[in-house]
């Protein structure tokens, strides 16, 4: 399989598109025509900067409304063809992309199209070039590949191809099976692969703002290369997306992405070629080991005070280090002071904040190899004599992400750190394990760290949910293990006063914004929170409750006098409460009840507003 991706997924100039897609291992581009007009250069100064990159220059596009067009329309489109095949060869490329017309006074003859586009095959083949034909989703008369793949039949030029485009096909609902028994390999002109997440709207507002990397969606790309490798495919995979957010981020984050993506998209597929039987699976993650804290001298007092009232104590010392842990039941928090270390920088940064997490994997040397293919940053720890080289990833924002061994006959602590006498054991209030820990990206990163978290780690992504801010719209979208126990809910706003965005202007970047512990007796860990330390849930959330769900008086009173939350749905029930806002983290107390697997959404928006209360409350 061979890469590249056309030049309108990335921002920036040219040159920094090219720049970009060659750093991140791209060994092609498509020049997109709007890029090229606005180059400040010949098409040859375009041959030779693509050339000192390394990168190939596979097709110049698009060209639009060629078939079926009036006179004089259609002779100046062979005009402009000629044109174009000239900017073709000092490009030093010979494929030229068609898409199906979308004006609605073109011709639905099929034979007048036929004819059109045999006359450009034919011009086609004097320059020595390949023309591809793509089905817009939008084409007036010709909207779905199978019957793009009808006029191509009908022309019978070798000079002509199919243009096969997942986001095209799928956005329609087309299925493979023509792919799969009709179409040889000797006539795809060219495979673009796009996803997108499943909405209901206009298509071509679809296409134009939504289009996403492969595996960031969920349209069935993985079963389109599988069908083209089964036929023997191994030409160019290229990406053409059309996004707002890829448009405003950095073009060589997006290509890595993107690379990313074709890797991933190759790893799920088997090939005969490749001797590749079963796709690549990452390693099973089997729980959160531990989070860290980046803390500096007093500034953690606040912090640490809040955990106490969790049940949480320092119970072990870093043999070392300026490093101290606090532990509850599975629970693992660590404190870190160390002037020398990544927690530092990332304490003057973003100031006291979770800076890195652990997840414990049933395969830390494959999960590094798997990173090391997606290319995911590695980071190297200093440590000491006899102390364990925990090896980490760059994860979210300016974080790390820890892999530890599940399977390992010690766990990490009973190493580097020793207990601090005096402790009377770690039960605390009855806190079990992490359950969830939520993290807000920028609008620009949502994409690529749930992707993230798919490609390296094997979780499944939930399907996005709005949840209603006092200040604007926040998308969530949650990352599970395939067990589900461990949950990683992402948030994101495009609103600037959205509870997201307020938390990225105080922690300066992306980062955990909320821990939530599991327990067996939620009332029994309220009970240790000071009534100041909790978040304030309002008395009309409470009669609004009772009346939908009609809850005994007694669980009713017990409820309000803990703020604590409720929901249920047909798996179970689901009681929660929050503690304030500490450094723009907040904790969360959860009791699960049968198989309830959510996250009471439901009460998001009350939530949301008690906390936009809050910060107003702490201002002042």
């Amino acid at each position: 399989m061979k890469t590249a991706l056309a030049t309108v997924t990335l921002s920036g100039t040219l040159r920094e598109k090219f720049e970009a897609a060659s750093k991140a291992g791209f060994q092609g581009v498509e020049i997109f025509e709007n890029d090229l007009t606005q180059f400040d250069g010949t098409p040859r100064d375009v041959r030779l900067m693509a050339e000192d990159l390394g990168l190939d220059i596979i097709a110049l596009q698009p060209f639009r409304d060629m078939e079926g067009m009036p006179e004089p329309m259609r002779s100046q489109k062979g005009v402009m063809l000629e044109r174009k095949m000239e900017v073709a060869h000092e490009l030093g490329t010979s494929r030229l992309l068609f898409c199906s017309n979308v004006q609605p006074y073109s011709s639905a003859d099929l034979d007048v199209c036929a004819n059109d586009l045999h006359v450009w095959a034919d011009m086609a083949k004097r320059e020595g070039i390949m023309l591809g034909y793509e089905a817009l989703a939008w084409g007036y008369h010709i909207a779905d590949y199978t019957d793009a793949w009808e006029l191509v039949k009908r022309v019978d030029h070798p000079n002509l191809g199919i243009i096969l485009d997942t986001f095209h096909m799928f956005s329609r609902g087309n299925t493979l099976d023509v792919l799969r028994d009709d179409i040889p390999l000797s006539k795809i002109a060219l495979v673009q692969v796009a996803d997108a997440p499943s909405l209901q709207m206009d298509v071509l507002q679809y296409s134009r703002h939504f289009r996403c990397f492969p595996g960031q969606g969920d349209m069935p790309v993985v079963e389109f290369l599988q069908v083209l490798k089964d036929k023997g495919f191994n030409d160019y995979l290229s990406h053409e997306i059309f996004n707002d957010e890829f448009r405003s981020s950095s073009p060589l984050n997006k290509a890595i992405d993107g690379m990313r993506s074709l890797i991933w998209l190759d790893d799920q597929t088997v090939s005969k070629k490749e001797d590749r039987i079963e796709p690549v699976c990452a390693p099973k993650i089997s729980e959160v080991e531990f989070i860290e804290f980046a803390i500096e001298g007093e500034s953690g007092k606040a912090l640490t005070n809040t955990l106490a009232q969790l049940g949480f104590h320092e119970t072990h010392q870093h043999r070392s280090k300026e490093v101290s842990l606090m532990r509850q039941g599975n629970i693992n928090l660590i404190l870190n002071r160390e002037p020398k270390s990544q927690a530092h920088s990332y304490f003057k940064n973003h100031g006291v904040s979770v800076c890195a997490m652990a997840f414990a994997s049933e395969d830390v040397k494959a999960t590094l190899l798997l990173a090391e293919r997606y290319r995911v940053e590695q980071f190297n720890n200093q440590t000491g004599p006899s102390e364990l080289n925990i090896p980490a990833l760059k994860g979210i924002g300016d974080s790390l992400v820890y892999l530890v061994n599940s399977d390992a006959a010690v766990r990490f602590f009973e190493v580097d750190f020793k207990p601090i006498q005096g402790i009377q054991g770690e039960d605390g209030v009855g806190l079990t394990r992490f359950d969830h820990i939520g993290q807000t990206v920028s609008n620009t990163d949502f994409l690529s760290a749930s992707f993230f978290y798919k490609s390296l780690f094997g979780f499944d992504i939930d399907a996005s949910q709005d949840l209603p801010d006092i200040h604007g719209l926040v998308v969530s979208r949650t990352a599970l293990s395939k067990d589900k126990r461990v949950r990683i809910p992402l948030n994101m706003t495009n609103a600037p006063s959205a509870s997201a965005q307020r938390f990225m202007h105080k922690s300066k970047g992306s980062g955990v914004h909320q821990i939530a512990f599991a327990c067996d007796d939620i009332f029994a860990a309220a009970r240790n929170i000071d009534r100041e330390k909790q978040l304030p849930i309002p008395q009309n959330y409470y009669r609004d409750l009772e009346a939908r769900f009609g809850l005994a008086p007694e669980l009713m009173a017990k409820l309000q006098s803990h703020n604590i939350m409720y929901d249920r749905n047909e798996e179970g029930e689901f009681f929660h409460f929050y503690t304030e806002e500490v450094h723009g983290v907040f904790f969360e107390v959860v009791q699960r009840v049968g198989d309830y697997s959510r996250y009471g959404e439901a009460n998001a928006f009350v939530r949301l507003a008690a906390q936009a209360r809050q910060e107003v409350k702490q201002d002042t």
